[in-house]
């Protein structure tokens, strides 16, 4: 059976994005003065095959432990969307 997941990425809160500050800054540059902070992060869309959902989902989960994610610096939310 076909799964779908939605994979959403996010550095973890208090550690310096650099993207984030430049693209704020950048932001207020170009007139939009309401503009207090930005933060970067990816959403990762996985399909797989598995016989179960929760099969997939501990798949999904290592693949985020093992790859997709740094654990160190940042933080994973994991949505199955099928």
């Amino acid at each position: 059976m076909k799964h779908t997941f939605s994979v959403t990425i996010e550095r973890r809160s208090g550690l310096s994005d650099p993207e984030g500050a430049t693209a704020s800054r950048a932001l207020t540059d170009l007139g939009f003065a309401g503009v207090h902070s930005v933060s970067f992060g990816k959403v990762i869309s996985i399909e797989l095959e598995a016989d179960t959902a929760q099969e997939a989902a501990t798949q999904v989960e290592a693949m985020c432990r093992k790859l997709l994610a740094n654990p160190v610096i940042e933080n994973y939310t994991i949505e199955n969307v099928s």
